[in-house]
């Protein structure tokens, strides 16, 4: 039975991926922080009802925890995928951020070098790393230039990932993931916020949806088609980088007004910048407005992934499509503020 560590189990990639994992047979390891509160909701049902999936207390700001934690399991894969992900919140922790979504990397690569070296290594990098796009769409030849304390810190896990495979012969991985949602995507970050707000409108439970930037344009897959990538690339003979992505972009208001259309509230836009809002169209009421709070100090205005390596490689390709994702996560957040 192969072993696998998975830190940020307790998210959403990584609960996809212990679910994976567990269906192909593997013993999971998985590293959660220690908390006052849990946050377990999203492995309960696994954890509960599998003898394969163990937890450990660690952190990646803590190398000793992590030298310990891989000595003692004795990992054949590892998939990092912890991480500071709020790009927004960046701005505001961006020394927390650098030790956890940078440094982290390092920690976690120097522990399988000394405890476990033939250990395989997948990184969890990000579009964001593109941040300018000097061509679209970006592949993984595409100069790098991120925009964010966050994507700066991925660039410096993503160039370690790569120094350890030169350096030391790890086999290690980078996969450059465009933006992937689910049903299982934290309330704190846009989609999710979008989506819940719209099945909350919808029930009467919301009045008002408040948004930064809606003409920014992102590659949006389905989480769990992206943790499948990660397994199939650590299944490779030689390690290797490679974007993940669907091919499509679309605005953030596109992402918008097909989560209203699942629940029957057609939207109409008026006004410009800062003043622009949309009503309902049934209604006259209006329900989406802009705030400037939520601009971030340099966006990211347009990331278009090129999968050709992937699917040529790792006979990977996207299975949901944009409409049927935003569909998905409002369906479920329909049934979710349903039962409460």
């Amino acid at each position: 039975m192969k072993k696998a560590l998975i830190t940020g189990i307790t998210g959403q990639d990584g609960s996809y991926l212990a679910e994976q994992l567990l269906d192909k047979g593997y013993e999971v390891h998985g590293i959660i922080r220690r908390s006052s509160t849990s946050h377990l909701d999203r492995i309960k049902g696994i954890y509960k009802g599998s003898h394969n999936l163990h937890l450990h207390y660690g952190d990646l700001s803590d190398s000793n925890s992590l030298n310990g934690i891989v000595k003692n399991v004795q990992p054949d894969e590892c998939y990092n995928l912890a991480a500071q992900s709020d790009v927004r919140i960046s701005f505001d922790k961006p020394e927390y951020t650098a030790d956890i979504t940078g440094l982290g990397v390092l920690r976690m690569l120097e522990a399988i070098r000394f405890f476990k070296p033939d250990c395989r290594f997948y990184q969890a990098s990000s579009s964001e790393l593109f941040g300018v796009a000097y061509e679209t769409p970006q592949n993984e030849k595409t100069r790098m230039h991120p925009r964010s304390p966050y994507g700066v810190a991925k660039l410096f896990g993503y160039t370690t990932t790569v120094n350890y495979r030169e350096s030391y012969g790890i086999h290690a991985s980078n996969g450059i993931l465009y933006n992937h949602e689910g049903e299982r995507r934290g309330e704190n970050f846009l989609t999710r916020k979008v989506s819940k707000a719209a099945a909350a409108i919808k029930l009467g439970k919301q009045d008002n949806l408040y948004l930064g930037n809606m003409y920014a344009k992102r590659d949006w897959g389905y989480a769990p088609d992206f943790c499948n990538a990660m397994f199939k690339m650590l299944q490779q003979d030689a390690p290797d980088d490679y974007v993940i992505a669907t091919g499509e972009t679309h605005t953030i208001k596109e992402f918008v007004n097909r989560a209203f259309a699942c629940v029957d509230i057609p939207l109409q836009w008026e006004g410009e910048g800062e003043k622009e809002f949309a009503f309902d169209v049934n209604k006259g009421k209006p329900l989406v407005f802009i705030d400037p709070q939520y601009y971030r100090p340099a966006e990211v205005n347009l990331l278009m992934g090129d999968y050709s390596k992937a699917k040529k490689v790792l006979n990977w390709e996207p299975t949901v499509t944009f409409d049927k994702l935003v569909e998905i996560m409002v369906e479920n957040d329909l049934q979710l503020l349903q039962n409460k």
